[in-house]
């Protein structure tokens, strides 16, 4: 892993304290400031922790496009959902203002994931009565806060020695709220326009994130909003069918992963086997679990 330049120098055949190999292993151990990241963290999870302790009467809000009206529900827990995505997107780029490797790009791709995670946490945190499992969910909660705040951090800089782990991370976890949300919607039998709405702009976001981190950087719009469009569909196709919550979702996702592995491999300019191996694989996962799953 030695990283050699015209201007390096070496000493007794290692890279010299000035050398390009040094500077790079320098980068690669940057980590955001404890006490940014705590004030963040403890900011979201304590607009969550309230919700038990306040109740406030559930409204709707309408709306009328073209003559039809939609009601969209609104309680103090939605309220608290979207503040609290509010806060990571904010508070992530006050975190990523620290890193030495941000010489002044956009960071607004580091903003997806965190306000979709924060905003994912409030589902099972406001259907959940308080006790041990509420607790629980909590505690996942503020883990995976930091987890997608470090893993953001890295990924600032793309020839950080720990991007590989991080973009994988960061993958994971985004397909892994793509799931959450999908069961979460299925669960609570909310109107089919709700479920467009949430789902297209979710599905946008998770594939835009993927392919810039796959792809080194690279935005693939179009890829993105064709893929949202086409899960999109297929969850309004299923949403009538006697499927249950956990099946619906795992449908979803894995068609999400796989069709947003394929458009990476087709930006690739893969060939042969390297462009349907990985996509066919993990839709097979995906649609073996959805036949063998008894939720």
């Amino acid at each position: 892993l030695f990283y050699h330049s015209p201007a390096s120098t070496f000493k007794n055949g290692f890279p010299s304290s000035d050398s390009g190999y040094n500077h790079s292993m320098q980068r690669s151990r940057e980590y955001p400031e404890n006490g940014r990241l705590s004030i963040l963290v403890a900011t979201i999870l304590l607009a969550y922790a309230i919700i038990p302790f306040v109740n406030i009467p559930s409204g709707k809000f309408n709306i009328t496009i073209t003559g039809i009206i939609f009601d969209l529900p609104i309680n103090f827990a939605t309220i608290v959902s979207f503040v609290a995505a509010a806060l990571a997107v904010v508070g992530t780029d006050w975190l990523l203002q620290t890193h030495p490797g941000y010489s002044g790009r956009t960071r607004i791709t580091h903003l997806f994931l965190p306000g979709l995670t924060a905003w994912v946490i409030g589902v099972p945190l406001s259907r959940l009565q308080v006790g041990p499992g509420w607790w629980v969910v909590f505690g996942l909660g503020g883990a995976l806060l930091v987890l997608v705040f470090l893993a953001e951090y890295i990924a600032v800089d793309l020839q950080d020695l720990r991007i590989i782990p991080a973009g994988i991370a960061l993958t994971a976890l985004s397909f892994a709220l793509y799931l959450v949300l999908t069961v979460a919607i299925k669960g609570a039998s909310v109107r089919l326009y709700l479920v467009l709405a949430a789902l297209t702009p979710t599905m946008f976001l998770v594939a835009l994130r993927t392919l810039y981190l796959r792809l080194n950087g690279k935005w693939c719009w179009s890829w993105a909003i064709g893929l949202s469009m086409i899960v999109s569909q297929l969850g309004l196709g299923l949403h009538y069918l006697p499927l249950s919550p956990l099946r619906y979702g795992l449908i979803l996702t894995g068609a999400a992963y796989s069709l947003t592995s394929l458009a990476g491999s087709f930006a690739e300019k893969r060939k042969g086997r390297g462009l349907w191996l990985d996509p066919v694989i993990s839709g097979g996962v995906f649609l073996i679990a959805t036949v063998l799953i008894r939720l």
